[in-house]
């Protein structure tokens, strides 16, 4: 059979309008998946939360959340009625050039750590759509003393930049004095935090390089 045969040909084009609608599809859910994070985290919400309030299981969230599922009509107009958005808020930036992120000035979504105590404050500096999404910078501001820190542990490594202040951070065994101007980039896995806070407030940025969400 020739290559200009027509059956050649229509077969082809289908092939080319299946990967189109796959692409389509990924970025969609990609979107939801971003935007679901983005306004459940804005109300402070878990997962837990969100799942009690819209009577969809902790599992399928999860799910939504990691673009590891496409979510019904029916489903969205829960979520849309929980987080307390419009429907087509969930499709926000499908089309839009996703190759930069602007944040103005204090305008970071506020992330809630379990554990958190008063005067600690954590604003993520914006997030690249999947394939990219490999970077997460967050601006921590604390401005009271506590004699207790959590500990975190996550995947990937990190990057501090002290802005303010004077403090003394846990990486393992090790402690270091951080003051304006220092960096300290670490293996994520090791258990690190504050140790103590010297010279208030504090003020400082973290980047963490993830894996990428797929």
């Amino acid at each position: 059979m020739s290559s200009t045969d027509p059956a050649t040909f229509d077969q082809g084009v289908d092939e080319s309008d299946e990967q189109d609608a796959g692409d389509l599809e990924a970025s969609l859910g990609a979107v939801i998946a971003q935007r679901v994070r983005e306004f459940r985290l804005n109300l402070g919400w878990t997962v837990s939360q969100l799942a009690e309030r819209t009577g969809l299981s902790k599992g399928m969230l999860s799910k939504i959340e990691n673009a590891q599922a496409s979510p019904s009509l029916a489903t969205l107009a829960r979520l849309s009625e929980a987080l307390s958005v419009p429907v087509t808020a969930f499709f926000r930036g499908l089309n839009e050039e996703q190759d930069v992120l602007y944040i103005k000035a204090g305008r970071g979504l506020d992330i809630h750590h379990k554990g958190e105590r008063s005067g600690q404050r954590y604003q993520l500096l914006g997030r690249m759509r999947s394939p990219h999404d490999s970077l997460e910078p967050m601006l921590v501001t604390l401005t009271e003393r506590s004699d207790v820190f959590p500990l975190y542990q996550h995947a990937g490594t990190e990057l501090i930049y002290m802005l303010a202040g004077k403090m003394e951070y846990t990486y393992g065994s090790a402690r270091f004095l951080l003051e304006p101007g220092d960096a300290l980039q670490f293996v994520g896995e090791v258990p690190h935090g504050p140790s103590e806070l010297i010279q208030l407030p504090i003020q400082f940025l973290s980047v963490k390089s993830i894996t990428p969400s797929t």
